[in-house]
């Protein structure tokens, strides 16, 4: 069967804007998340909960620091998120930046927190749904430290899915194809009934070019374990930063 358009691809962009920044209501529960997600950097206690949450459920082996993950954070973004997404939107006809803007539009609280450890589950379902996921498993996993989590996440998407779902119209004029949150239902819902059914790719990953990235950076056990091996001084940080240009495996 041939896959739809999406629907941003077949209205004009200012369109497409006024419908993800939404009605003054949810400009409201926009600047709330936001506000909540730059407060969050400040909770330390708040992260020490996430973490430990995490390792009890057996995803972290080694908390990293917090310079680490910052360091880590960047490495996510420069290696596996940019890289992989710029080649998915140029396959698909999508100006990369158009696309950014239009997620910040729809949800700002989603772009200020890359591993998601500081976001509630309310962003992370959101931007689940907003973007068509190099492999969403990373994300799940992030859900699964909140009891009700990828219930919620199932609940959203059958709301989606029907039309009812409260930012339907925002999500719906963002995301990248029509077919991505039946797919994606599918998913929770086989890795709700079993952890190791096989990860949901997009295409540009599954086809290999991004594979060696995606083991490292697709799933949060593989990706803390690579945080916990990079340098943990501000001098080291710094050094990896300027000299690391290209993605390496850890040792």
């Amino acid at each position: 069967m041939e896959a739809m358009e999406p629907l941003r691809l077949k209205q004009r962009p200012l369109t497409v804007m006024a419908q993800a920044i939404g009605g003054p209501t949810a400009a409201r529960k926009k600047a709330r998340r936001l506000l909540n997600a730059l407060s969050a950097y400040l909770d330390a206690e708040g992260l020490s909960r996430r973490l430990e949450r995490l390792r009890a459920l057996g995803y972290i082996e080694r908390v990293p620091s917090r310079l680490q993950m910052a360091v880590g954070a960047a490495d996510m973004l420069r290696f596996w998120i940019v890289p992989a997404a710029e080649d998915y939107y140029s396959q698909k006809g999508i100006d990369f930046r158009f696309h950014q803007l239009l997620r910040f539009l729809d949800d700002p609280a989603s772009l200020v927190d890359p591993i998601g450890l500081l976001s509630q589950p309310e962003v992370i379902i959101g931007h689940l749904m907003q973007v068509v996921h190099a492999n969403p498993r990373y994300d799940l996993e992030l859900l699964e430290s909140w009891d009700d989590g990828l219930l919620r996440l199932e609940e959203e998407l059958v709301q989606m899915l029907a039309g009812t779902h409260p930012r339907a119209q925002s999500i719906g004029a963002i995301v990248e194809e029509p077919e991505y949150h039946a797919r994606l239902l599918e998913y929770v819902r086989a890795f709700r009934r079993d952890h190791t059914a096989p990860p949901l790719l997009r295409d540009n990953v599954a086809s290999g070019k991004f594979a060696d990235v995606e083991q490292t950076f697709g799933t949060l056990p593989s990706a803390f374990r690579y945080f916990a091996h990079l340098p943990d001084t501000f001098v080291g940080a710094l050094r990896h930063l300027i000299q690391v240009r290209t993605f390496q495996q850890p040792n």
